[in-house]
């Protein structure tokens, strides 16, 4: 990779003004000054001109490769661009072949840069055929350019062992991006069995050139353990390495390195440093990464303003993680007014992306009417979508939906169905739905132990209805050995929730010593608790164990008790 200190400086010129309000730059001052001579050296003199725009080119299509990176280029790198494109308009018009291709490429376009189709794929068969003819010239940087329109596959068919073969050549002659192509196809498995060995050898290769794609590519393979062992400290030296040369991936890959303590000891202000300097170059996952941590307060304090700049740059990009983050401040009103309509629109954003959560999210919205008006068929829809990908409580309420008819026609079938895969997922709730639904024979085949099975796993989770109900068949010995002990404990823990008919329950098995030593205090205590919540059945049994009057009872309890029972009919 050519150096950046070496590349032609920006400077000021009053003869020559590329762009208004910029200086123009040497590419443009030479050009100027080779067209404008009439010293026929100087007017031949070609070859320089056009080495100084391409090495400018390269240098800028490296560090964000519209193709391949979908970077948003600076407003100084698409200057440089628009000189190297004139540079090499010039040149095309006086018929020097080697300015064909990468005219081509430049006329593809990209993000931030203009696309003309008909002069890209003009230039880029002209550059095909002058490659063709002058394949056997001792050039390699014609070798590289062969590959690379074989590889992109655009005027003639895509032909990766072509591609391969005119890399290898240009490669062994140490043009560094060559070099990384070839790697990257050795990578791929393009026109070659997959092969990590050739790729980190071809990577090195290019990377101790000082070529920043390629040393961001090592280090991922050191990062995930691709083709070498897994090594942090390697991944962080070749990040670091790209990084400081300003590959905006490789900073924000290092960022995320020393944010978490992997290689390197952790630093959140010298991580937020490198997710800046790559935010700053357009790169969304930068954006969003830098946003998290002024949203979590990992930088001192929590700053939701910088967070939701961030987070809009990022989104507004279409980095659906950054569309659902912003949904979120939206909704929770966090450095935003709140707002429901603005939080749906960043939520839809992100789910017609396949971001599982944002899915969820607007499932919730169109079932809830917040932000949008009340769907239940969109949100059937949205929760499909996320239930597909396996998200759990979108498959608890999706199955709700079908047991309940709304947006969608009832099925209780297809209620079992996602109950059953969020209860696999140790969906508290939906183990409990699908309990009952075996229990009463709904979309399943009635089976009172598969009902037992999936109430137990809910209650071990703490769900207290499932406890009730799992205290309900101990007792009754329903699907389960009958077992006054079970029945007692399961109740108890319903009732410590404040479940008031396990309230009820837990006390009549202490006042008749079920599973339990007999005890009418604590019968007492827990029909009192369990009267407080409007259980009818409490004062009968609290009338039984002679608690009826004020000298029997704690007055300020009594008062209370009264309080919730002041309507209740006595049993006849």
């Amino acid at each position: 990779m050519t150096d950046r200190t070496n590349l032609p400086a920006k400077t000021t010129s009053q003869e020559v003004i590329a762009h208004t309000g910029q200086g123009s730059s040497l590419v443009m001052r030479g050009m100027a000054a080779v067209m404008s001579s009439k010293d026929p050296s100087l007017a031949e003199d070609y070859d320089a001109l056009y080495r100084q725009a391409r090495n400018a080119y390269n240098y800028i299509i490296e560090l964000g490769d519209k193709t391949g990176f979908g970077m948003v280029w600076t407003r100084n790198d698409l200057d440089d661009l628009k000189d190297a494109l004139d540079v090499f308009q010039r040149l095309a018009d006086s018929q020097y072949g080697k300015a064909y291709f990468p005219l081509s490429l430049l006329h593809s376009g990209g993000r931030s840069f203009p696309v003309h189709k008909e002069h890209a794929q003009n230039y880029a068969r002209l550059a095909f055929d002058w490659c063709i003819a002058n394949q056997n010239q001792d050039d390699p940087e014609i070798w590289h350019d062969l590959g690379r329109l074989y590889w992109l596959g655009e005027v003639v068919e895509a032909d990766y062992e072509q591609a391969l073969y005119w890399y290898q050549k240009a490669a062994e002659r140490e043009i560094e991006k060559a070099q990384y192509d070839l790697g990257a196809m050795y990578f791929n498995g393009q026109g070659v069995i997959q092969d990590y060995q050739q790729a980190i050898l071809w990577y090195l290769k290019a990377a101790e050139q000082g070529h920043t794609r390629a040393q961001y590519a090592l280090g991922a393979m050191y990062y995930s353990g691709q083709g070498v062992a897994q090594n942090y400290e390697q991944a962080v030296f070749w990040y670091q390495m790209a990084a400081e040369q300003g590959n905006a991936w490789a900073q924000q890959a290092f960022g995320y390195m020393v944010e978490n303590g992997q290689g390197i000891k952790l630093n959140y202000e010298l991580a937020s440093f490198w997710y800046r300097r790559a935010a700053e170059q357009g790169l969304a996952r930068a954006q969003f990464y830098l946003a998290a941590m002024y949203n979590s307060g990992q930088l001192d304090t929590q700053d939701h303003e910088p967070a939701k700049f961030w987070y809009m740059k990022a989104a507004e990009q279409g980095y659906a993680r950054a569309q659902y983050a912003l949904a979120v401040m939206y909704k929770n009103g966090q450095g935003v007014t709140q707002d429901f309509q603005q939080a749906t629109f960043w939520y839809l954003k992100a789910a017609k992306q396949g971001h599982v959560r944002a899915q969820y999210a607007a499932g919730n919205t169109f079932r809830q009417g917040l932000g949008a008006h009340q769907d239940y068929e969109q949100a059937a829809l949205w929760y499909e979508k996320a239930a597909n990908q396996g998200h759990a409580e979108a498959q608890f309420y999706l199955g709700f939906l079908y047991e309940k008819g709304q947006g969608v026609t009832q099925d209780n079938e297809q209620a079992a169905s996602w109950y059953n895969k969020a209860a696999e997922q140790k969906h508290a709730t939906a183990q409990l739905n699908l309990g009952y639904l075996y229990n009463n024979g709904l979309g399943v085949t009635q089976d009172d132990q598969q009902a037992a099975f999936w109430f137990l796993k809910a209650a071990e989770q703490g769900d207290m209805q499932a406890q009730y109900t799992l205290g309900i068949m101990y007792d009754n010995g329903q699907g389960v050995t009958q077992d006054d002990q079970q029945a007692a404990s399961w109740y108890g823990q319903a009732a410590e929730q404040g479940h008031a008919e396990a309230q009820f329950n837990f006390g009549f098995m202490y006042s008749k010593g079920r599973g339990v030593t007999q005890d009418d205090q604590q019968a007492i205590s827990w029909y009192r608790k369990a009267g407080q919540q409007g259980e009818t059945r409490a004062l009968d049994k609290l009338k039984e164990l002679g608690v009826s009057s004020r000298e029997k009872i704690d007055p300020a309890a009594w008062e209370k008790l009264n309080e919730f029972t002041s309507n209740w009919k006595t049993t006849e």
